[in-house]
């Protein structure tokens, strides 16, 4: 009888143990956002337990008193020791597995813009819809979830979110070790000349002047043309009050170069000029898209047209193909399309964020389109850094690492294998350190020497290889120098990790083999 009781009561025990095990994600998650609201969601490939959380972020992070807004984020679990990916959506977000996330098989937490999507307030207080309050919407998120993600964090987005994934790391260095943005431009000014430039040289000259053909053709059937935009306009239902339909035409001719190269169309795709009304406007429509110019649009994208004319700069256009053409618009900027109330552009914002890239931007991997217009936009950092710049040739904007060829996956995904592992030794680049502490040098191929500038303490000396396997290790009293022989070991990347017994200070070097 005892026994059978005793069975009863593990059962129970396994039960509970088993439940409590199932909520308590969500219990941590409650105790680290006690005013969120938070929801159990379905699963993304490969992961345990997702939930939405509806956070109630600050409007100003330095003046909380100043109220707050409902923030979306989704988070992805799959184990507390896994690094963590935080996608930065330049807009609104849906709940997808980012390719990074998919690659390095990581949790992952994907947050909306400030101000887009659900989490857009309603009216929009403009003032505090900047990149920096945004960045201390992930610092601050970062700073909650680190309590239960303990692994490597790393950041990723595509195109503006790739942007201000880059913005956020310039702001919050030790918030990411490891950033992957994708197609994402750092922008000169309100009228990037470098985007015109490419569009301008990119594919033959016969495909350059067919695309002008078309444009012209365009506008030299203007009627015809605004007979097929009304009826496709009236069938879907789409208003052009903001913006008429006669200035919507212009415009979505003067992108039209922008968005054919950016999204990788056939130059063999575009219809001769003799071609129908109805041909040309589908063909307009389906590369430029004029209903961005109506109103529902208009005014989904008001947020991002204010961050572009106040903070990050765009792109304007080439009138030099249609001026003779256009009636309506006058101007090449963007502005039309941001708020009445936007501020004057600020030139420093965006230099600032470039002079860290360019400087300290350790550990990036950037990953462009070769025809992509915003691939124009790209930094150039010093040599002394550790980053990658992926072109893809012939590459669109929705080029992502699966898109390159099998032998440039294999080096980009081992890059990323090789920082993870650099970020939890601790490895910082030398050329960015302050002093050295240990200075080694190869004597022999595959023979170094270590010398420490603490000569009376004990120190442990500890080999990893790019794998981060343990492939030597050496316990030293008291002596100045000391030999580390990697002959019988392959060519390639190793981390040499430093302790020191007395205070445990850690020291983490790399040498080439």
């Amino acid at each position: 009888m005892k026994k059978i009781q005793h069975l009863i009561l593990l059962s129970f025990l396994l039960l509970s143990t088993y439940c409590i095990q199932g909520q308590n994600l969500k219990t941590k998650l409650e105790n680290l956002f006690p005013e969120a609201t938070i929801t159990s969601i379905n699963n993304l490939s490969g992961y345990s337990e997702s939930f939405q959380l509806i956070l109630k972020q600050p409007l100003d992070h330095q003046h909380p008193e100043k109220g707050t807004f409902d923030h979306y984020i989704y988070l992805s679990h799959l184990d507390y020791n896994k690094p963590m990916v935080i996608e930065t959506h330049g807009y609104d977000t849906r709940n997808i597995k980012s390719e990074v996330s998919q690659l390095l098989n990581t949790n992952q937490v994907a947050v909306e813009y400030r101000f887009y999507g659900q989490s857009r307030p309603n009216p929009i207080p403009w003032e505090y819809l900047t990149n920096d309050q945004a960045s201390a919407d992930y610092h601050a998120i970062a700073v909650k979830l680190k309590e239960l993600y303990k692994g490597i964090w790393i950041s990723t987005g595509i195109s503006k979110g790739g942007e201000t994934a880059l913005i956020y790391k310039s702001k919050y260095p030790n918030d990411v070790s490891i950033s992957v943005p994708y197609v994402a431009p750092i922008i000169n000014t309100l009228e990037d000349t470098r985007t015109n430039d490419r569009i301008n040289t990119n594919g033959t000259a016969s495909c350059r002047a067919k695309i002008v053909e078309f444009q012209r053709a365009i506008l030299q059937n203007r009627a015809a043309i605004m007979t097929q935009f009304r009826n496709y306009a009236t069938y879907y239902g789409i208003t052009y009050n903001e913006v008429s339909m006669d200035e919507a035409l212009e415009y979505s001719v003067l992108e039209f170069p922008f968005s054919f190269w950016q999204w990788g169309h056939s130059c063999s795709a575009i219809p001769s000029k003799t071609a129908s009304a109805t041909t040309l406007f589908n063909y307009l429509n389906q590369v430029a898209g004029v209903d961005f110019y109506g109103d529902y649009q208009y005014e989904k994208y008001l947020p991002s047209f204010y961050q572009h004319m106040a903070e990050l700069g765009y792109y304007g256009f080439d009138f030099t193909p249609v001026k003779d053409l256009l009636t309506v618009v006058t101007s090449t900027s963007n502005n039309r399309f941001a708020p009445k109330n936007t501020p004057a552009y600020n030139p420093n914002y965006i230099k600032e964020v470039r002079n860290y890239l360019e400087t300290k931007g350790e550990k990036i991997m950037y990953i462009h389109g070769g025809l992509d217009p915003w691939g124009a936009c790209l930094v150039n950092p010093n040599t002394s850094l550790d980053y990658k710049i992926m072109t893809l040739t012939g590459g669109s904007h929705g080029t992502r690492i699966g898109s390159f060829p099998s032998s440039d996956q294999t080096m980009m995904i081992t890059t990323l294998n090789r920082w993870l592992n650099e970020a939890t030794l601790g490895v910082t680049n030398p050329a960015l350190e302050h002093s050295e502490i240990l200075i080694y040098s190869p004597e022999k191929d595959g023979l170094y020497t270590l010398k420490t500038n603490k000569p009376n303490q004990s120190y442990t000396v500890k080999v990893f290889n790019a794998l981060g396997q343990l492939v030597l290790e050496k316990n030293k009293s008291e002596q100045a120098t000391t030999s580390i022989d990697l002959r019988d070991k392959q060519s390639g990347m190793y981390l040499f990790k430093i302790k020191f017994t007395a205070n445990g200070t850690e020291i983490v070097k790399k040498v080439i083999r």
